[in-house]
């Protein structure tokens, strides 16, 4: 949960899942990580019992990811998470230094992606098959990835009409709604580069608050239409919870 000068707390009213639940009356339930890929969601599908906990409740599930899978890694995932056991910590700063002088370098390539699109799209299936499972009723919508303009990543976005492609060739396929990133984001970047997060990934707040507005757009007549939450049937039961 990062805004333009660094990390931010789940909660913080600025960042867009919060604007979102603020001008929909809803209550948010935020699970993510910096760096995650799709695999990592499905990972925390199976694996966080706070997941497990939220979606009985839920009214939509909104699935924002796989903009990493689209970033340019030709340097191995793995690889630059198993730096930080590396031991002694002369050695692990080494190795990180050097990890970093040449990802940004080797991006320039655009290949291979973080996760290639034909896998994003088996992770997206897998968790929108065990949330039907428990949920069949409960809607999913899906955003379609933002850009970026990171030095990090060596300005290179090559991956992300591929993977937008195929995000949205699933989603079609399986009566998922989408709403898109990509607008938004690719004119902050371009016409307001000073009020984003100087990594070139992360937003400023007038992006949040306009990436806000495309999800409610999205999300209005779908929740108009949605039966009572579990939490308002059993409201009306001798016992049951209040909202």
């Amino acid at each position: 949960y990062y805004g333009p000068q660094g990390g931010l707390s789940a909660d913080d009213g600025r960042i867009w899942p919060n604007i979102v639940g603020q001008r929909l009356g809803r209550r948010v339930e935020l699970f993510g990580r910096i760096g995650w890929t799709s695999r990592d969601i499905w990972w925390a599908i199976t694996q966080d019992p706070r997941i497990w906990a939220a979606l009985p409740h839920a009214e939509v599930v909104v699935l924002a990811y796989c903009g990493m899978d689209s970033l340019p890694s030709p340097l191995p995932t793995a690889l630059r998470e198993q730096i930080r056991y590396l031991r002694p910590n002369r050695l692990r700063q080494w190795v990180r230094d050097g990890y970093g002088w040449l990802q940004p370098r080797a991006s320039k390539l655009g290949w291979p992606l973080a996760l290639p699109p034909r896998v994003t799209v088996e992770y997206l299936e897998k968790v929108r098959s065990a949330i039907v499972q428990l949920r069949p009723d409960l809607p999913i919508v899906l955003c379609l990835i933002p850009t970026h303009a990171s030095p990090y990543y060596g300005n290179v976005h090559s991956g992300r009409v591929a993977m937008t492609t195929a995000m949205a060739d699933w989603a079609r396929a399986n009566n998922v709604p989408t709403v898109d990133f990509y607008p938004v984001t690719r004119e902050e970047f371009a016409d307001h580069p000073q009020d984003m997060n100087p990594d070139g990934i992360h937003w400023g707040f007038r992006c949040h608050s306009e990436i806000a507005g495309v999800v409610v757009d999205g999300l209005t007549d779908l929740l108009e239409s949605v039966p009572d939450s579990p939490d308002d049937r059993s409201a009306d039961k001798p016992g049951g919870p209040t909202r």
